[in-house]
């Protein structure tokens, strides 16, 4: 395996463009890709750009009729067919859409395939993590689900056991559509109540098909919750559920959209709980996947304060090069920023709450605490089936 992480990088995937009033701003990747390199980590990464997904590689997870329809709206935007989530509000047609799609959706397929073969010890796709695409239609400004077809493609490369952990506010509802009825993937989905946010699924109970029951886990937390009830819930969960799964890869989703400051959202963690959570997958990517860690970017619409610091903590971790969070921010990139969006750029790479710290769930847990009810839902619904105990 080479000691290097990979970061997938093609400068046209900023060609993801839903328009000028939609809140998934292009921008938002291109000054993470601005602060990556302002804090010299293309020095401590192998920046690689991947062909596009093809034909093959997309019906892995969707339906050919459903990309036949992103093509003819790629060509004619003014015709996409509504019926495949295409047009729509949440995903408006562009020219071009197709191809970009297919773009980032071949960078994460590129990122599995580099683990896989130990071509990379780790790699990132910050662009992707477009998790609510499903087998036959656009979702929650997502096309195609680059995610799931990472994972199909490891499945495909001969990979009996993948993890997918997706810590987005939002539940990873494609995803867990495309794997519901493998055993061989465990979809962990840690977001906001499906009472109070899109796409209103991740139910405790939503736990897998009959032949793979315990294959899909929902965490649903209560809006509002901050770092330590966030943190609490993680570790609450994952880390136990990955032990007794031991997968060959661990692909994780880390929108940065459970920010305090995000718009669309109502969780309040700060980007000090992200670090630590990256922290912790990459943690876990060693301790039980021999390493093989593919980390995708997702939501975030907090697009100057919040993202890029988000997934540059992110890409920093994977290279072996951790920022301290109390580093200041180079003065060069708030400048770019400033002339790119008249917003002034935060000054360090914290919200100012490291360390960050959680009650541990083997001491105890409180039966009144709604966080505390969110974990105890989901143990009782999924522990049992996995043989675990509750």
């Amino acid at each position: 395996m080479s000691g290097r992480a990979r970061l997938m990088w093609d400068e046209a995937v900023t060609g993801y463009d839903f328009g000028p009033d939609h809140p998934m701003d292009p921008v938002r990747l291109a000054l993470t890709r601005g602060l990556v390199d302002a804090f010299g980590l293309d020095r401590e990464v192998d920046v690689v750009a991947a062909k596009p997904a093809g034909e093959s590689t997309l019906r892995l997870v969707h339906r050919e009729d459903y990309i036949e329809a992103v093509k003819a709206a790629s060509l004619d935007p003014g015709a996409a067919d509504q019926a495949y989530g295409l047009g729509t509000v949440d995903d408006p047609a562009f020219a071009g859409m197709h191809e970009v799609s297919a773009l980032i959706a071949g960078q994460s397929v590129g990122a599995a395939e580099a683990v896989w073969h130990g071509e990379a010890a780790h790699a990132v796709n910050f662009a992707g993590g477009l998790h609510h695409a499903m087998p036959g239609a656009a979702s929650g400004f997502c096309v195609y689900n680059d995610a799931a077809l990472a994972v199909a493609r490891l499945l495909e490369l001969g990979a009996e056991r993948v993890a997918y952990v997706d810590v987005d506010v939002h539940h990873g509802d494609g995803v867990q559509a495309a794997f519901w009825e493998d055993p061989r993937v465990l979809t962990i989905s840690l977001h906001e109540t499906p009472r109070t946010l899109f796409p209103q699924t991740g139910w405790p109970e939503e736990t897998g098909a009959d032949a793979a029951e315990g294959g899909a886990v929902n965490v649903a937390l209560p809006a509002g919750t901050g770092d330590a009830g966030w943190l609490r819930a993680f570790h609450a969960l994952v880390p136990e559920l990955i032990a007794d799964f031991q997968p060959q890869v661990l692909v994780s989703q880390h929108g940065a959209d459970t920010h305090f400051e995000d718009p669309l959202a109502h969780l309040a963690v700060s980007l000090d709980a992200q670090r630590a959570v990256q922290v912790a997958c990459h943690e876990l990517a060693h301790a039980h996947a021999d390493g093989k860690w593919v980390a995708l970017g997702g939501g975030g619409y907090a697009v100057v304060d919040v993202v890029p610091r988000s997934w540059t903590h992110l890409v920093a971790i994977a290279a072996g090069r951790e920022i301290a969070p109390e580093t200041l921010i180079p003065e060069g990139w708030r400048q770019q920023v400033y002339a790119r969006t008249r917003q002034l750029a935060p000054g360090r790479m914290t919200d100012g709450r490291w360390p960050v710290s959680w009650a541990e769930w083997e001491a105890g847990y409180d039966p009144a605490d709604r966080i505390d009810q969110a974990v105890l839902a989901t143990r009782r619904a999924v522990f049992p089936l996995r043989g675990l105990l509750a």
